[in-house]
């Protein structure tokens, strides 16, 4: 079968679609070796299986690129009597009329009240396949944006890939391993920076007490640094978290990597006066050189939905992202 391409697709497209067939002989040339290494069938099941889920995944997700989506985790216990799940439903409720969509495990608890909240129409289902305490929610049961996972580390992918915010409630161990994981990925840079948000019912104790414990053995011990106290918020108010969330996106828009430098893009110009000044509070984090506005690279084209964007460039350390989170922040508070 040719995939050559009509003469009338613009040069972008045709790079593009070569990039993706360099891509897809990787993966092929992979697969090959593994065979020619001795796999075994546990090994192969393994690969398929998982390819298997995220083809499926990437397609559910695909009609829904440029929508942004918070993925949100809690106890699949909670009871619906409980004040938590209210909190939960509210603030699902909330910010999808802000304009995001929903990424749930699809069970029962908080995951349920977090799609009670933001409706159907709005939510993702990313199920995980268990013999116990884990069938997907009236609310999304059968819905064409419903998949189910075999893996968890497939499952956890799309969690993070497709997220644009993070919201914690209280929880069990899965919801402590997704929230240590996605402070990990922000920590060492391995996700895109984005808000994550512990959200306690009125008055609750829950995150307060995990945050002391942060800082009482964690930090005090200097296992992480004070700065990394900014990769996450801990709030009882479901404006708080919201506000968290929306005002993350006020300016800021994406970050890349473009060779040595961090492209971060925004949603407006920021005057000059300010970007010299965010470049001498943040020049501990420049490698070398300062903050500096710039028109969109060459190899961004393959983004063209971002093309139009304003854009600052920095060469960032790739170490203190709590800082990184800080300037983001600075950055949307831009009057």
């Amino acid at each position: 079968m040719s995939h050559t391409l009509p003469s009338h697709v613009p040069r972008e497209a045709k790079r593009a679609r070569t990039r993706a067939q360099r891509l897809i002989e990787e993966i092929l040339a992979t697969v090959r070796a593994m065979d020619q290494g001795g796999a075994s069938i546990g090994d192969l099941k393994i690969v398929a299986r998982a390819l298997q889920e995220m083809r499926a995944a990437f397609e559910m997700f695909a009609p829904y690129r440029d929508a942004r989506k918070v993925a949100t985790f809690g106890s699949a216990r909670t009871q619906e009597n409980d004040a938590i799940f209210r909190t939960a439903e509210n603030f699902a409720r909330a910010i999808a009329d802000a304009g995001f969509m929903i990424i749930t495990g699809a069970g029962g608890g908080i995951m349920e009240a977090c799609q009670r909240g933001a409706g159907r129409e709005r939510s993702f289902g990313v199920n995980i396949r268990l013999p116990f305490e884990q069938a997907a929610n009236l609310v999304i049961h059968g819905d064409a944006k419903l998949i189910p996972f075999n893996y968890f580390f497939t499952r956890k992918l799309f969690f993070i890939k497709e997220a644009h915010a993070v919201a914690l409630f209280p929880g069990g161990f899965g919801t402590h391993d997704e929230g240590f994981e996605v402070l990990t990925l922000l920590q060492t840079g391995k996700c895109q920076p984005l808000p994550l948000v512990l959200l306690d019912r009125p008055r609750g104790t829950y995150w307060k007490t995990w945050h002391r414990y942060v800082q009482d053995h964690l930090l005090r011990r200097e296992m992480i640094s004070r700065e990394d106290l900014a990769l996450y918020k801990v709030t009882d108010s479901v404006e708080e978290a919201v506000g968290e969330i929306t005002a993350y996106y006020r300016v800021y828009h994406s970050a890349r990597y473009v060779r040595d430098l961090l492209v971060l893009r925004l949603s407006r110009s920021l005057p000059p006066e300010l970007v010299a000044a965010l470049g001498e509070e943040f020049a501990d984090i420049c490698q070398e050189g300062t903050l500096a506005a710039v028109n969109p690279f060459p190899v961004e084209r393959d983004d063209p939905s971002a093309m139009h964007l304003p854009r600052l460039a920095f060469r960032f350390n790739r170490r203190n992202f709590g800082r990184l989170r800080m300037l983001i922040d600075r950055i949307n508070a831009a009057p």
